[in-house]
């Protein structure tokens, strides 16, 4: 099962609205995967500062002068925290990205990365798709695309760390519908590789390994190409960059997925329905997204698909 949506604004008008309308596809989908769920998001960027975006299961005692204490492991380096439940936005100077990530993964203080980046904020629990955005304010919350996930569990447990999206490079994320039967020694190997990879889940083990690709040079599109040959099982991603959207299902296609497009947005859905409350939805050019055919989009690009060489 699981439940999938994404959706790439074309129309800066459109980019208050994000939020709300990734949370009501989201929301659409609670069926497919009652669980867990997250979103992503990728707000407006601040040309000094990165975010990082950390969960504390006991967020009073975690968050309580943390951006001060990374401050004073950073040389004094400023600081800013925004906490949202069991979630807490820190910018800090680009600069200092890996280095704010080393301090936090070091202090050993119960602390998970959500995600880091420049434009990437994801929040995920456990709970429902309606009740995980209230509890973070998705809906209020603005940018150019995201990407999002309502999960039924089946290869691993119910946890924070175990819902989607997962975020494995900056301004990287991956939501994923299906299962990899190759995850495992592709874990070992881009774990050798240098890759920072969490969680048993076999979907972070999707996204790490485009991660990786991208990491030596290969566009979202090539990334996603080269999946096709070198992952294993069945599955249909949806994919964020800072810049870019993507889409790719694997040769069978056995998961289902549909797509639209106007003048103002592309969107995602595992069903149509996830669909049907967009804008001039009734005028969208609908399709079935091809098996082993990446799709991809990026601000100020040129839209492409491109049919994998059988």
């Amino acid at each position: 099962m699981c439940g999938i949506v994404g959706l790439f604004l074309k129309d800066k008008a459109l980019e208050p609205q994000l939020g709300q309308l990734l949370t009501s596809m989201l929301v659409t989908m609670t069926d497919r995967g009652p669980d867990s769920a997250g979103i992503a998001i990728y707000s407006q960027e601040n040309q000094t500062k990165s975010k990082l975006v950390v969960q504390s299961d006991d967020p009073l005692t975690s968050f309580s002068g943390l951006d001060e204490t990374l401050s004073n492991k950073l040389g004094g380096a400023p600081i800013e925290m925004t906490v949202k439940s069991t979630h807490a936005v820190l910018q800090v100077p680009t600069d200092l990205l890996t280095a704010a990530r080393t301090a936090l993964t070091n202090a050993n203080s119960g602390l998970r990365v959500m995600s880091r980046g420049e434009k990437l904020e994801i929040y995920k629990e456990i709970g429902l798709p309606k009740d995980v955005a209230a509890q973070f304010g998705v809906a209020q919350l603005s940018g150019s695309h995201g990407i999002g996930h309502t999960r039924m569990a089946t290869e691993s447990a119910v946890t924070t760390m175990g819902a989607h999206p997962f975020n494995t490079g900056d301004d990287q994320c991956l939501v994923h519908n299906g299962s990899l039967s190759n995850h495992n020694a592709l874990r070992r190997k881009l774990r050798r590789e240098g890759i920072h990879i969490e969680t048993e889940n076999d979907t972070e083990v999707g996204a790490a390994y485009l991660t990786w690709q991208m990491q030596n040079g290969a566009t979202l599109g090539e990334a996603l190409e080269r999946a096709l040959d070198d992952l294993d099982g069945f599955f249909t991603f949806v994919v964020g960059t800072k810049d870019g959207f993507g889409v790719v299902r694997d040769p069978i296609a056995c998961k289902p997925a549909v797509m639209a497009e106007t003048d103002q947005y592309v969107a995602f859905g595992s069903e149509y329905r996830a669909l049907v409350d967009l804008p001039n939805i009734e005028n969208a050019r609908v399709w079935e997204p091809e098996p082993a055919t990446v799709y991809f989009w990026s601000h100020g690009g040129t839209p492409t698909s491109q049919k994998a060489a059988a």
